[in-house]
């Protein structure tokens, strides 16, 4: 194993800290490197909280702040955070329009989310993400997964929720948008686990592993590698399929898993965008890069939004985090 680390054991608390120097007049590390909150909070707005096991990043630390986030909660690697951090990370930035937890489809986040609403003295709303058609039953979750369609939801009630709307109206919108969110993704390699010091799977160079979930669990199968093309074309197929009849103007997001280059994830949305343009969907918005990793995995994920001219409007309403930065 080759990482940059000092000790496996403080990873986590270094890079939160390198986060937080970097990213300073943005976001504040919480009490205790519980969770990372916005910096300037802003009074009576609905507080969006969410947050899962490390490795993903920039998911969810560099998506807190105007427009998105108010806080994010980082767990180990891979591994959910917990109750604690979630109340701990509500109580900070709840500014008196209540908190919603947005939550990924794992069946330790919703059992730790769940538990932390429940400790709430505040008003609390939940919405879960489960936007990957690839399989109906993993490793981690009952249901689909919550994947890169996580950053769309985020993004998207980030806006209603700096526009002024109400806990549920705000909570309305995610469910919303994640009902017309689908993605899927494939790995091209492993990746290695810190702690575990080896890799998660293993892949001979001629294989892929299709409909792959974001900790490296297994997807619909294990394939033949093929042509950028082929690739592109079941991928699309999967998620057409899932949306059945619908069809529409949508954002397309081509996301990386950290390990595989931008010349590579810009192919990929040009191929993407060719084959769900020629089965009916217009593509109107755009997003390119690494946003919710597998740590050092190669591979990328495909997300369609379905959009209407409101969820234009908020997809393109200011935002500035660490990750995603326009209009301001």
């Amino acid at each position: 194993m080759k990482k940059f680390i000092n000790n496996v054991d403080s990873v986590l608390g270094e890079s939160l800290a390198g986060f937080a120097a970097a990213h300073g007049d943005i976001a504040l590390l919480g009490e205790g490197h519980k969770f990372v909150r916005r910096r300037h909070l802003k009074a009576g707005k609905v507080a969006l909280v969410s947050g899962g096991g490390s490795g993903h990043e920039p998911l969810h630390a560099g998506f807190v702040g105007h427009g998105m986030l108010d806080a994010a909660c980082p767990g180990q690697v891979f591994t959910s955070p917990t109750p604690d951090q979630m109340l701990a990370a509500a109580q900070a930035v709840d500014s008196g329009g209540g908190v919603l937890y947005i939550v990924k489809n794992y069946e330790g986040d919703v059992m730790n989310f769940e538990m932390a609403a429940e400790m709430a003295e505040g008003a609390v709303a939940r919405v879960i993400t489960d936007d990957d058609v690839a399989v109906e039953k993993s490793t981690w979750s009952t249901g689909r997964r919550g994947v890169a369609g996580t950053l769309v939801l985020e993004k998207i009630v980030g806006a209603g929720a700096e526009a002024g709307r109400d806990l549920e109206s705000c909570r309305a919108l995610g469910a919303r948008v994640n009902d017309a969110t689908r993605s899927i993704g494939v790995a091209l390699s492993s990746c290695t686990v810190p702690a575990a010091g080896k890799p998660t799977f293993e892949l001979s160079d001629s294989e892929m592993e299709f409909g792959v979930g974001i900790h490296g669990e297994p997807g619909r199968r294990r394939v033949p590698m093929a042509s950028a093309r082929d690739i592109a074309g079941e991928m699309a197929g999967a998620i057409g399929t899932d949306f059945g009849t619908r069809r529409g103007h949508c954002l397309l997001l081509v996301n990386g898993f950290g390990g595989t280059p931008a010349m590579e994830l810009y192919l990929m949305y040009q191929n993407l965008r060719g084959v769900f343009e020629s089965e009916g969907f217009t593509v109107v918005r755009s997003l390119v890069g690494n946003y919710v990793t597998s740590l050092e995995m190669a591979g990328c994920s495909a997300t369609v939004t379905l959009l209407d001219d409101e969820l234009v409007r908020l997809w393109d309403a200011p935002v500035h985090t660490a990750a995603l930065r326009w209009g301001m």
